[in-house]
């Protein structure tokens, strides 16, 4: 991370933003600026250009992209002539996704064809214990969402091993993994067995109720060295679970969106997130009254040619650590205490005692004072867990506890920790 006076924060490091003079914005900052106001009209209309060397001062003045902005000009508004990307569509030479909606209505994300796959190879490459994937065949099963963002999942009932490109496999055909039948594990713990992946990447909750099916059917799968956390975020008690599945696997972080890519990878919950340097420019936004080292990101893409990003602001809350960050969550599921102190599904995850375990929990707001905290667990939560959790939500809150045979997601398929009341 640097910082430079009177310009922006980037979590970046200096190598890779390079160093402006004075007043002037880093050259590679500067370089990808121009290029994506080249690329994409969007940028010209919003905010003009002029032909001088770039400073901080007009940096600030660029104004932070949204997602409800690009759902309300649709993903049109990126191109100059709209039908040459859709002969790109019928020449393979684009393809398109679309986001779940989490943060506001579902958006159309176009990329250029390999976009992905060579964000995704950058994000590997930044991890030591990924990078070894890189360039060399491997084995991997991904369990997340049917619409899992940018990756060649399944629309269709496709059989065993039609599911399988290029030494991927995706094994579930639907997006609630609480409502899967036991025949539906059957299949899915069969291919497992019959792939023998290296790596295992997935939703954490997804992961967690396969751990409790291979629990269930006594099975081991001993070829596993990595599992990727990804399209959600997870509690210590998702980790726990996975790792008595697979207790010789490394559990990895890697953080980011369909629209914006991959943008932090690090072991999960180590609080050393960094960021992917090739694939974006993340600056950094002092977030709430008393911030300290809490903060919103603003992400400015780098190489795209289809839909660039240019300081979108992606709704994550970010807090910088000794070693590097931690991804808070999005800004909708936290809570603020009356104190001002902002509460993650880290705070809820140190509350709850050493002897709770559970496959899945959900924190719900239902008033000002008082929460829901649903769990699917095989045993009774402790007496006083309800305790410590409303302290940790602050003084004067009441927590009911909930046994759940399932937690409904949401229509996209993902599940979140924290449901606070709107604000």
């Amino acid at each position: 991370m640097e910082s430079f006076s009177a310009a922006a924060l980037f979590a970046n490091t200096s190598e890779s933003l390079g160093r402006g003079r004075g007043a002037a914005l880093p050259a590679p900052l500067e370089k990808e600026i121009r290029a994506i106001y080249q690329r994409s009209p969007l940028y010209a209309r919003r905010f003009p250009l002029h032909s001088e060397p770039l400073q901080w001062s007009c940096y600030r003045e660029m104004p932070v992209l949204t997602k409800q902005e690009i759902v309300q000009h649709g993903h049109t508004a990126f191109f100059a002539d709209y039908t040459e990307i859709e002969r790109g569509f019928a020449q393979k030479k684009f393809e398109y996704e679309h986001t779940s909606g989490t943060t506001s209505g579902p958006m159309t994300v176009v990329m250029e064809d390999g976009w992905w796959n060579a964000q995704t190879r950058r994000a590997y490459l930044a991890h030591p214990l990924l990078a070894r994937y890189v360039d060399r065949p491997y084995r991997k099963c991904v369990l997340a969402p049917v619409g899992c963002s940018s990756n060649l999942c399944p629309y269709e009932d496709h059989p065993f091993p039609h599911r399988y490109f290029d030494g991927t496999v995706y094994l579930n055909l639907s997006s609630d993994p609480f409502a899967f039948p036991e025949a539906e594990w059957d299949r899915i713990v069969l291919e497992l067995q019959a792939v023998k992946p290296q790596v295992i990447e997935g939703e954490p909750v997804y992961l967690s109720l396969l751990a409790r099916a291979l629990k269930k059917r006594r099975v081991v799968v001993t070829s596993v060295e990595t599992v990727i956390l990804t399209y959600g975020k997870a509690s210590r008690q998702h980790s726990g679970r996975i790792k008595e599945a697979f207790p010789g696997a490394v559990q990895i972080d890697l953080y980011g969106s369909t629209e914006a890519g991959y943008l932090f990878v690090g072991d999960a919950f180590a609080d050393n997130l960094r960021v992917v340097e090739g694939n974006a420019f993340i600056e950094l936004t002092p977030w709430g009254k008393d911030a300290g080292e809490v903060f919103q990101i603003n992400v400015t893409t780098r190489d795209r040619e289809a839909m660039p990003l240019l300081r979108y602001f992606t709704g994550d809350i970010v807090r910088r650590t000794p070693t590097g960050y931690r991804i808070l969550g999005r800004e909708k599921d936290l809570h603020f205490r009356s104190d001002g102190a902002a509460v993650s599904a880290f705070e809820v995850d140190a509350a709850l005692p050493a002897e709770f375990a559970c496959w899945h929990w959900c924190l719900v707001q239902g008033s000002d004072n008082r929460w829901d905290f649903q769990y699917v667990a095989d045993e009774l939560a402790p007496k006083g867990m309800e305790r410590a959790i409303a302290l940790t939500l602050g003084e004067e809150v009441r927590v009911n506890l909930f046994r759940r045979k399932f937690i409904q997601p949401a229509a996209s398929g993902k599940f979140a920790l924290l449901k606070p009341l709107a604000r």
